[in-house]
């Protein structure tokens, strides 16, 4: 299910979303049929669309929609499709939107560069706005994303990660991007700066809330379902709020085998802890701090008139609980 199937598309978002393809795929043309060929893999990552969709549906909820927008869109959807590709390397993942990885396919080495030629492109189109607000916010929030991805790396093997320490990783790392999608649609349609915070703290709440999912998927998710490599937070050693609760609330005996799981590197060591995890109650911990999250962000909606806009974004909020990914 994607984030497109939740709304009503109208003409115009439809167009919008449209615009926002070609101007991807405009920006990262290269004379080099190599590069091209890179790029052309990587478009093929494009799923929900999510952060172009709430750049857009920001803005149309407190103005009026303009080019800007459109380039910004572009712009956090290339953002997010660099950190993909890095991901990808980070965790050695084959599988990515029911396709072979960048880095599976072409090496470490590709991989890595592509990441940072999709970087530098999205600055490169950022600069040919006017103002200098959007740059500054985009360079805040992948200064952002690389420290969360920078302390998760440091925890990896942290038995003791605690909660709050992982929700700072996952706020940095996802929740950051969300974040800026949603402040510089707000801010590009002239929304007063009250106003564009409540709307950055909806695409934080919302960001945290998918990482929060995306992690539980990849524990009791199915391959099929998700499109992509799972077990991969297990097999790197990397805590997750289900595994967190669990270390922290299950009997001490289940505890304790979690534990040596998860250090063992035993080839059978993530079908096991799924096995462990998924009768307790660190499941149901988790979906519902991710509802939480969600009602959060619908709250931070509220005092904005209603609209086709806000309806959807609305809806997007419940579509991070029901999605399957």
């Amino acid at each position: 299910m994607q984030a497109s199937d939740t709304l009503v598309m109208n003409a115009p978002m439809a167009a919008r979303l449209a615009a926002v393809e070609a101007a991807f795929n405009d920006e990262l043309h290269s004379d080099l049929p190599v590069v091209n060929e890179l790029s052309q893999h990587v478009a093929r990552y494009r799923g929900k669309m999510l952060r172009p969709m709430l750049t857009l549906l920001c803005g149309q909820a407190v103005g009026t929609l303009s080019d800007a927008h459109t380039t910004i869109a572009t712009v956090v959807e290339m953002v997010h499709m660099a950190t993909l590709v890095h991901d990808d390397v980070l965790d050695e993942a084959d599988l990515r939107r029911r396709g072979v990885t960048v880095n599976r396919l072409h090496g470490n080495e590709a991989a890595v560069m592509l990441g940072d030629y999709l970087i530098s492109h999205s600055y490169h189109l950022c600069s040919s706005l006017d103002s200098q607000y959007a740059a500054r916010i985009i360079a805040r929030t992948t200064n952002q994303v690389c420290e969360g991805e920078l302390l998760q790396l440091s925890n990896r093997n942290n038995l003791q990660l605690d909660e709050e320490t992982y929700v700072t990783i996952i706020s940095r790392k996802t929740g950051s991007l969300i974040a800026a999608s949603c402040l510089l649609g707000a801010h590009l349609a002239g929304a007063d700066e009250a106003t564009a915070k409540k709307l950055e703290k909806f695409g934080l709440s919302l960001g945290i809330a998918f990482q929060i999912q995306d992690d539980i998927m990849d524990l009791v998710g199915t391959t099929g379902e998700a499109g992509k490599t799972l077990g991969i937070d297990v097999q790197k050693c990397k805590l997750t709020l289900p595994i967190i609760h669990f270390l922290q609330s299950a009997p001490a005996e289940h505890r304790e085998l979690c534990r040596s799981l998860l250090i063992s590197g035993e080839r059978n060591a993530v079908e096991r802890i799924r096995n462990l995890i998924a009768p307790s109650d660190s499941i149901d911990y988790a979906r519902a701090r991710a509802s939480r999250l969600v009602e959060r962000a619908k709250q931070s909606l509220a005092e904005l008139p209603d609209s086709e806009a806000k309806r959807a974004l609305d809806r997007m909020a419940d579509f991070v609980l029901e999605r399957k990914h």
